[in-house]
């Protein structure tokens, strides 16, 4: 007898099913469409000595992972050090990709907003003592050879 590997269909939220979380979760934030992607739009307090933190969320199946960006106020660098954990545009990295640590089965208002909240807890410590404590790895880019 052959053996016949079945491929499974990898599962995805639906993004009715993630609007629907994050509207239970997170009632502040405002959902808005611009084609197939949904772009949440909320304020965020790390902590109560914080700031309060205008975030917006882009998503869409389509996409490999949400972008999340900080509208207000604007991240600023700490001296000539660039911003840590954070991809060109300012979008902040919150997850190893490579390593499965979101994936399309999982709900943002779960995952990416408390993630977002903890980046911006550990971002404010970073601009009081100049280090940052949120572990993780951010990948280089890479950077297009010159012929």
């Amino acid at each position: 007898m052959v053996n016949k590997r079945i491929p499974f269909k990898k599962f995805s939220v639906s993004i009715s099913q993630q609007v629907i979380a994050m509207e239970k979760a997170f009632p502040n934030f405002q959902t808005d469409w611009k084609r197939n992607t949904v772009i949440w739009t909320g304020t965020l307090k790390p902590t109560p000595l914080s700031r309060c933190y205008t975030v917006q969320i882009f998503y869409s199946l389509t996409m490999d992972q949400p972008k999340i960006i900080v509208l207000s106020p604007p991240l600023r660098k700490r001296g000539d050090a660039n911003i840590p954990h954070t991809y060109p545009g300012n979008k902040l990295c919150l997850f190893r990709p490579k390593k499965k640590e979101w994936t399309k089965a999982m709900l943002i208002s779960e995952t990416i907003i408390p993630w977002t909240s903890l980046w911006l807890y550990y971002y404010e410590m970073w601009q009081a003592t100049g280090e940052w404590f949120g572990g993780g790895e951010h990948p280089r880019l890479r950077r297009k050879k010159s012929k």
